[in-house]
């Protein structure tokens, strides 16, 4: 599993204006399965995406953000192996895209 931290290196309205696209990209990605979870940091300094998958598509997958290409943020990919679970996580389909490496 991964943790993705981004840390915007503009403005917010550099920002806001490439968020579409983002979004997009995201949407893609939960397709996928690849990602698990997304939002903002509070305060709006970047945001974390969680990820499950091999590190080689979570690497392509950070490569594409519209957020790296447009130079908008960084992003810091960190990997963990979970040990324990709660409430929503502790599911099977959760831990099966743990388990499985995403395409």
């Amino acid at each position: 599993m991964f943790v993705v931290v981004l840390d915007y290196v503009v403005p917010l309205d550099e920002v806001d204006a490439a968020l579409e696209a983002h979004a997009e990209w995201l949407d893609e990605h939960y397709a996928t399965g690849l990602f698990l979870a997304s939002g903002r940091r509070s305060p709006r300094v970047g945001g974390v995406i969680f990820a499950a998958g091999s590190a080689a598509a979570v690497a392509a997958a950070v490569a594409a953000d519209p957020f790296a290409t447009r130079g908008i943020a960084t992003h810091t990919v960190i990997e963990f192996h979970p040990s324990r679970f709660a409430g929503a996580f502790d599911s099977a389909s959760v831990r099966e895209s743990l388990a499985a490496p995403a395409v």
